[in-house]
């Protein structure tokens, strides 16, 4: 909102300093603040409230350290992360911007999905909350969304990199101002294309186009990529969700971890939407996500501000409320800058909590139909617990979960230029 007052101000009454606005990287680093400050202030005063509500965590006695000194710690904390990412988002980016609409829905679609599971199982003392299949049925709606979105919508597309070193026209692509030359390998074309290709690392030619999966059945067959590419895409949102939930053990885990893994995407975002970037570094050229390193600042604003009261010992849990928001927003930003296929990597924490938990259960259910005991591969699932029975305490486990976290993100960057 605040972007559209100051272009206004600026246009119409030369409004001294209100240019500044036009800067990406202006609104990012006010996003960022001002999500921040709302943390801050708001983070206080909801715990107080939950305090004086009596809405604390019940804790299932698993055997653990410490676990008995959470009981009755405030939860619904993520009202506080909703709340620091959707205000500074409003007042700072471009909202008639796609992309910026479609994350700003995801964010508030799965944050009424968790907010309802945490009401249901505090207010209505139902411990089971919300019933797993309307859980899984909601974030099955925001892939449908999403991915329907991706696919059709015409204000979605990417510029194709001209690849020939015969002369090309200067109309018809875009070039480099003031190089001097014109790079006949490092051009884009000037018409937006729709396309279904995103990034795949470590290879020369890093992108992969969904519509490759149905090749077989012929040149017709391009049409019907959506019906790959969506339930993709469902895929991909119900599993980074629900690994960020899996990933709330610990008091600041996946707060933090979080933040991290938004670091890494606003980079991506960033590089991915500038042209310039774009160019030096060979990618893939998509319009308009620059806008996107609004919405993301806000995001790691919101989780290092939630950090504060969600380091050990917390102070607040951010319950189904926050974790599902968390992990549903990281995987519908990565599809829509398309990095999917590298979520493996810097959501490496995520996916080793997911296949812990897919582990220990089918490794359970087999030995017990072929032994008739049942037996397990780690001491606890998901990966955090086992690592608690081995006698770690808790800050130390996420402390390193942390290290590994940032490794990986470092990694993940490298992968622009490492192929």
């Amino acid at each position: 909102m605040l972007y559209y007052l100051f272009t206004y101000l600026h246009d119409a009454f030369s409004f001294p300093g209100a240019g500044v606005f036009q800067y990406i990287t202006f609104r990012a680093a006010a996003a960022l603040i001002t999500s921040l400050f709302i943390s801050m202030i708001i983070g206080k005063r909801l715990i107080n409230y939950l305090r004086k509500k009596q809405v604390g965590e019940t804790v299932r006695d698993l055997g653990l350290d410490g676990q008995k000194q959470k009981q009755g710690t405030p939860t619904m904390g993520g009202l506080i992360i909703l709340a620091a990412i959707l205000v500074p988002s409003l007042l700072f980016a471009k909202l008639h911007n796609i992309y910026i609409i479609l994350v700003l829905v995801a964010t508030t679609w799965l944050g009424i999905i968790g907010f309802l599971d945490d009401y249901i199982k505090v207010f209505k003392k139902d411990k089971k909350g919300l019933p797993g299949k309307l859980k899984i049925l909601g974030q099955i709606g925001l892939g449908l969304i999403v991915g329907f979105t991706m696919y059709f919508s015409d204000d979605i597309v990417i510029r194709e990199r001209v690849r020939q070193t015969a002369y090309v026209p200067t109309s018809d692509v875009f070039t480099m101002e003031g190089s001097g030359a014109v790079d006949k390998t490092k051009i884009f074309s000037k018409t937006p294309v729709k396309s279904t290709k995103t990034t795949i690392p470590f290879v020369k030619n890093n992108e992969f186009d969904y519509s490759q999966l149905i090749s077989w059945m012929g040149n017709g067959a391009v049409k019907w990529t959506w019906l790959i590419f969506i339930p993709i895409v469902i895929f991909i949102i119900i599993a980074v969700s629900n690994g960020a939930n899996l990933t709330d053990g610990l008091d600041g885990l996946a707060t933090g971890t979080s933040a991290i893994i938004g670091l890494t995407l606003g980079v991506l975002a960033y590089v991915s939407g500038n042209i310039v970037f774009a160019n030096y570094l060979n990618i893939m050229y998509i319009p308009n996500t620059g806008e996107l390193a609004i919405y993301i600042s806000a995001f790691v604003g919101a989780c290092i501000g939630f950090l504060w009261y969600n380091s050990y010992p917390a102070q607040v849990f951010m319950g189904d409320t926050g974790s599902l928001a968390l992990g549903g927003v990281i995987a519908v930003f990565a599809i829509m800058i398309r990095k999917e296929i590298m979520i493996p990597i810097f959501c490496g924490i995520f996916l080793a909590e997911n296949l812990s938990v897919v582990m220990q259960v089918s490794w359970f259910k087999f030995t017990k139909r072929k032994y008739g005991e049942g037996r397990r591969i780690f001491k606890m699932s998901p990966l955090h617990h086992h690592f608690q029975k081995q006698g770690y305490h808790e800050s130390k486990i996420v402390l390193r979960f942390f290290i590994v976290g940032i490794m990986l993100a470092v990694l993940t960057i490298v992968t622009l230029k490492l192929r």
